[in-house]
């Protein structure tokens, strides 16, 4: 009997496993594509691109809920929608919008480094705005954090100031996307497939006037001056695609993951770690494509800001792992919690940013 409950158990290991791969590969994959059609296909309209990402996922999510029944869908009173939903949905789209422009303009190996930056500008944004505090030890994880970004934007021998405010001001879109959540969409249980269905159409609503205003005339010129434009719409259609599959990833590492015995502290120190290996990935992989320059501070900038982000991960796990053995709540470390705390889970995750 014992070797029946082990083999269960390590079936469902390899296939959170394998579904935490898989949604490395669409992350990295998603990332270096939209950097190759605004560098190599000299399409350079990140509102478009956005734009099409949306219509993407608002199409692939509901074939998914009503044509696939891969999820059942949750029912959102219209008023919410417009109340709840509506709101997160522009910074949702501000979110994603800001992290195809600093890709528009700077490598990925520096966006990726400033997106490490999250944990530190939620922490900030909830002790200025929201009145939260904190322990010293959080803090003191911040320090290597700023520090490596810091270095890596000093020696950034392709820094562009657009493109970093741009990843910066994302980096603070992204925080307020996640603490909002809690307030605004309390009482739904959103998976990541409903938050598509319902987020990405409004942000297609948002963005698509500006993107016609903004990008409309040169976007046509493209079209008659772009040598190869079947292949290129391919490619930039299929980025649309791809960016919806990373969503149907996520919902199926999520169903994978909570299938594993894992206590709540261990598995997001698992699931920390594989964030930063992904962020190690998508920088070597961009730079084996691009070829982009990287001097020798940069990169130790680099490796100070992924430090900085371990610590950060494990004293979030120091943490949840003392509220797990707090007395009188053996086994029920995710109930016992404080909002602080539960606020301040991991945000390098982004699982919560990607359309």
């Amino acid at each position: 009997m014992e070797d029946g409950g082990k083999a269960p158990a390590s079936l469902g290991t390899l296939r959170a496993v394998l579904a935490i791969l898989q949604w490395w590969g669409f992350n990295v994959t998603v990332i270096i594509m939209n950097k190759w059609i605004f560098q190599k296909l000299d399409f350079k309209f990140p509102l478009t691109v956005s734009c099409v990402h949306f219509i993407c996922s608002s199409i692939g999510a509901y074939i998914a809920i009503h044509v696939l029944k891969a999820k059942p869908l949750i029912e959102v009173e219209p008023e919410d929608r417009w109340k709840r939903i509506f709101p997160m949905s522009f910074v949702f789209c501000i979110n994603i919008v800001l992290g195809n422009v600093s890709l528009r303009y700077i490598p990925v190996s520096f966006m990726q480094t400033i997106k490490s930056f999250t944990p530190a500008t939620t922490v900030i944004l909830q002790w200025l705005v929201w009145n939260k505090h904190f322990e010293w030890r959080i803090w003191a994880s911040l320090v290597p954090i700023v520090g490596g970004i810091l270095l890596t934007s000093v020696t950034e021998l392709s820094f562009n100031i657009f493109g970093f405010c741009a990843a910066m001001v994302g980096c603070l879109a992204t925080s307020t996307k996640t603490i909002l959540a809690e307030s605004l969409l309390h009482g739904y249980k959103f998976d990541s497939i409903n938050t598509v269905y319902y987020m990405a159409p409004f942000a297609t609503m948002i963005l698509a006037l500006p993107a016609m205003l903004l990008e409309g005339g040169g976007v046509i010129n493209w079209f008659y001056t772009h040598d190869s434009i079947v292949s290129a719409l391919i490619i930039i259609l299929g980025s649309g695609v791809l960016a919806f599959c990373l969503n149907f990833s996520i919902f199926y590492v999520i169903h994978s993951t909570t299938a594993v015995t894992f206590n709540v502290a261990g598995n997001l120190k698992v699931r920390h770690d594989y964030i930063l290996g992904h962020v190690a990935v998508a920088v070597l992989v961009s730079w084996l494509i691009f070829r982009n320059p990287i001097s020798a501070m940069n990169a130790i900038g680099c490796g100070i800001t992924l430090v900085g982000c371990t610590f950060y991960g494990y004293v979030r796990h120091l943490i949840l792992q003392r509220q797990a053995a707090a007395p009188g709540s053996p086994g029920t470390a995710h109930a016992n919690l404080s909002r602080n705390q539960m606020e301040m889970l991991p945000l390098v995750d982004d699982k919560q940013e990607k359309v």
